[in-house]
């Protein structure tokens, strides 16, 4: 399978979800390219004991179903300089809420050291996961992105030292 880029679903606007009914095979295909996006596809046809065609066929659905949205490539953050990674809790300011959502959401979402960010419903608004090569570096992403921002009431930061990430150890050096 070659890897294809993937912007991912849009984390303010809402979108109809639809079930999606998979039998054995399909789940454990998505269950193989989930640890492995970059696994050739006579190596799936082997791993489920069919032929490459219907390996082939069956991938083929489940992403024009919507079930397999993209492949993805790893990326070891240190080697490219950004070895502090961060959490962010963010909450917005009551009022327009929708305005100030996507404003809000729009306006981190490009930015380089943003991998993830999630909208939620709870105590934080959305949570942001950063990468940067120093504090000094998660400091001016708070105080130049975040605290500038009129629709931010607060932040609060945790430090990651460690994830796991679909059977993928990722530990930091």
């Amino acid at each position: 399978m070659a890897p294809s880029a993937s912007s991912g679903p849009n984390p303010v606007r809402s979108t109809e979800v639809r079930t999606v009914e998979l039998d054995e095979t399909d789940r454990r295909i998505v269950q193989l390219l989930s640890r492995d996006g970059r696994m050739t596809n006579a190596e799936l046809a082997g791993a489920l004991g069919v032929a490459a065609s219907t390996a082939h066929a069956r991938t083929r659905s489940l992403l024009e179903r919507g079930v397999i949205t993209g492949f993805h490539a790893g990326v070891d953050q240190a080697v490219l300089g950004r070895g502090l990674q961060a959490i962010i809790g963010v909450t917005l300011r009551g009022g327009s809420r929708q305005e100030s959502i996507e404003a809000f959401a729009d306006a981190i979402r490009g930015l380089p050291q943003v991998i993830q960010l999630f909208f939620l419903g709870g105590a934080d608004d959305f949570l942001i996961h950063i990468a940067v090569p120093d504090s000094s570096a998660v400091r001016a992403f708070v105080v130049e992105h975040l605290s500038a921002q009129p629709s931010v009431a607060s932040t609060r930061t945790s430090l990651i030292f460690d994830y796991h990430r679909n059977a993928v150890a990722a530990p930091f050096r």
